[in-house]
């Protein structure tokens, strides 16, 4: 189905994005995955390319220009042409906006330009060891001692774990309420701020996912994001945007996967004739095109809606939902109807199809998404009661 929400301006965008993650990215993916990171001077050849926080002004280097149909162009473009574990996403969308529209001038005159240019790195770091998406349980501490902050514990899973200069860090500020959190600003090389293990997935091969550890940190009170004690508001108000950029992704993965399948099954034969032929085959992509043009158009719907100010926690979280789950079935589809080669790791979809399974996962799980629909239904139990 013909997309409407792009202007030609994002189409000549599109162009050069495509051809960046096919000259700089791409090319590198195999490598890359077998190194089990991306190399650090991707960001700064992005950073040149204009490709890094687009919405930043231009004092530091952005193009000024809040409107997220370009950030969507560089998501789809990267999974389709680019590596998925290059996490242009994260750096641009899930953390830049936590210094951008949460920061001071004097916060966002130092990390910027830096984090524009591709120089600094960033990474969120949130999940613990034994917390998963339960904030309120969040074990790590920063205690306020004068002109800094100390910060204990220990987080995991944490995306850009080992690339990020920049890590903000989420840390319960107030032990006696459960949404007591803040939010800091740790930089490489401060004392006591350490790497644990890159630890080994399924899939995402290519992305550093690491351990972190805070032994008695010290925080200046300048890397303090906002205020003491608002992170858990801060941390939602972000989540809406974070669920939409992870829907766009699994959008453009799936759409990957079934163009991929539409030229084997058109190119495999069997019994004498393509596999396409047969009906079987027939139904299975006609009923994936079906439903992933109609994702699309939703997903593009919440695109516009956040340009606007008007996307809700809801829209975003049906959004991750459906999105998420129809990727699975999308890949489990299309390893099937590559028969055996779908499970060679030669071939690109048996690796799409492990890297996918983190989806219904990360970023909040397909039922904390129901959770949040259901809720906005006024179906509350914390509040039928």
């Amino acid at each position: 189905m013909q997309r409407t929400i792009f202007e030609p301006e994002h189409e000549q965008f599109r162009d050069s994005v495509r051809k960046f993650m096919q000259a700089e990215v791409g090319p590198n993916a195999e490598r890359w995955r077998e190194a089990g990171m991306v190399d650090r001077e991707v960001y700064l050849k992005a950073g040149e390319q204009g490709l890094l926080c687009v919405f930043a002004d231009e004092k530091y280097g952005g193009a000024g220009i809040d409107d997220l149909r370009f950030d969507q162009i560089i998501v789809e473009e990267n999974m389709r042409h680019g590596d998925i574990g290059f996490y242009i996403n994260l750096h641009n969308n899930l953390v830049a906006p936590y210094i951008h529209k949460l920061c001071n001038e004097e916060q966002k005159d130092r990390f910027m330009p830096g984090v524009v240019s591709g120089e600094t790195i960033l990474a969120v770091a949130m999940t613990e060891p034994s917390t998963g998406s339960d904030l309120a349980g969040m074990k790590t501490r920063a205690v306020e001692k004068g002109d800094h902050w100390v910060l204990s514990g220990a987080k995991t899973y944490i995306s850009n774990g080992i690339l990020g200069d920049v890590v903000v860090v989420a840390a319960r500020t107030d032990p006696d309420r459960p949404h007591g959190i803040s939010l800091f600003l740790v930089e490489r090389g401060m004392e006591g701020f350490e790497r644990g293990r890159k630890l080994e997935k399924m899939g995402l091969k290519s992305q550093d996912t690491a351990e972190l550890f805070f032994n008695d940190v010290k925080v200046p009170q300048k890397n303090l994001i906002g205020e003491a004690g608002k992170g858990f508001k801060y941390l939602a108000q972000m989540l809406a945007q974070e669920r939409l950029i992870a829907a766009i992704g699994f959008m453009a993965t799936a759409q990957t996967a079934f163009d991929l399948t539409l030229e084997y099954v058109k190119e495999r034969r069997a019994f004498g004739k393509p596999i396409g032929a047969f009906q079987n085959t027939r139904f299975k992509m006609a009923q994936m095109r079906a439903q992933l043009d109609m994702a699309q158009t939703y997903v593009d719907q919440c695109v516009m809606l956040l340009n606007d100010s008007a996307l809700t926690a809801e829209d975003a979280s049906a959004a991750k939902l459906l999105t998420s789950e129809l990727e699975g079935r999308v890949m489990d589809e299309c390893v099937q109807l590559h028969g055996g080669a779908g499970y060679m790791e030669e071939y690109r979809i048996s690796r799409m199809f492990t890297d996918a399974r983190i989806s219904r996962i990360f970023a909040g799980t397909s039922e904390i998404m129901l959770e949040i629909i259901g809720r906005g239904l006024g179906l509350d139990e914390r509040k039928m009661n």
